[in-house]
């Protein structure tokens, strides 16, 4: 294409609208633009610092947010929302993050305000597994359902529900912390204060958690070499030794895909999903997961609840789910 072609090429892309969508982690500011149809047009990645205050980290979506849309050709006057995807307690309704994990500064604050007035759009904040969940609903694994649930799989467990085509937030946006329902009362302890909860079984930190255990009080594993020569076990070590045979990993995935399907049991007499879809770090471990899921929901299931409907599958967008879902969710902002 010449300059001219690149010009009018150029042209007739600014006279459409386009959305930001930001995801902010612990680690890293993900920013993507996307236009209307959300064809995602480019996205930047930078370092997150755990010293920065809500207002720095204002300043700094803005600047990242200008640069990808210069490397484009567009710019802030070219964009027609914001959305936000938070860590934490969110309360979507007034738009403040209560709490967020590895972000010491983030109290109560108004941060949908503060980005709206920096950036001059209409701006929405969702809580990040949300915002990665209603990406999967609009144009993912979901896609073409009006009922559907996300289980995020990482050091915790995350959770997103989609019913009759709307998220489900409850008054205060705290609704869908589906790691912390309780599926063995009395059982291991979990960092939210409750025992029993699916994440104290089923995260990749507790499946490492209960693998080492068992290496530790004397249980016979290949693992057990992992953890003299490493000092560690991994999640992914795990699947790997479950994968040749070892007895004891075997155990501990079982312990792990029985603990997802149990969760998987209260969603469907709760909401009944079309699909439940799994996302997060752990589904690298693809059919040695899913496939031990599937066995045991069918397992425990009871044949008055059985529902031909229901898939249970892993989610396709990847890394780029929560800038999608807060672009998707960027939309609404516009209308409302």
């Amino acid at each position: 294409m010449g300059i001219v072609g690149g010009r009018q090429q150029a042209k007739l892309r600014n006279m459409a609208e386009y959305l930001l969508g930001i995801d902010l982690g612990g680690t890293n500011i993900k920013i993507g633009c996307f236009d209307t149809d959300l064809k995602l047009i480019g996205k930047i990645s930078v370092p997150t610092g755990t010293d920065m205050g809500p207002e720095s980290i204002v300043e700094e979506f803005h600047a990242v947010s200008s640069e990808l849309l210069k490397r484009h050709e567009l710019s802030l006057a070219d964009v027609s929302a914001v959305g936000i995807g938070s860590p934490g307690l969110v309360n979507t309704i007034k738009g403040i993050v209560e709490a967020a994990p590895n972000l010491p500064l983030f109290k109560n604050v108004p941060f949908r305000d503060l980005v709206a007035k920096r950036f001059g759009k209409p701006t929405i904040l969702e809580n990040d597994a949300n915002a990665a969940c209603w990406a999967e609903y609009v144009i993912g694994a979901a896609r073409g359902v009006d009922h559907m649930i996300m289980l995020t799989l990482g050091t915790g467990i995350g959770g997103g529900i989609v019913s009759d085509g709307k998220l489900i937030h409850g008054p205060t946006g705290g609704a869908a912390e589906l790691g912390h329902v309780i599926i063995y009362p009395a059982g291991r302890s979990c960092p939210c204060g409750q025992n029993g909860c699916a994440e104290a079984y089923a995260s990749a930190s507790s499946t490492v958690a209960r693998a080492t255990e068992a290496v530790q009080n004397g249980a016979q594993s290949s693992l057990t070499t992992v953890l003299e020569a490493q000092k560690k076990i991994t999640c992914k070590g795990v699947f790997e030794h479950a994968g040749n045979g070892d007895s004891l990993a075997n155990e501990i995935v079982d312990g792990t895909a029985k603990a997802l399907a149990l969760l998987c049991l209260q969603m469907v007499k709760t909401t009944d999903p079309h699909s439940i879809v799994f996302a997060g770090g752990m589904i690298a471990a693809g059919d040695a997961l899913l496939d031990r899921i599937r066995h045991f929901y069918k397992q425990y299931i009871g044949r008055l609840f059985k529902k031909d409907h229901l898939r249970l599958c892993f989610a396709v967008l990847g890394e780029d789910a929560g800038i999608t879902g807060a672009s998707a969710l960027a939309q609404t902002a516009c209308k409302s």
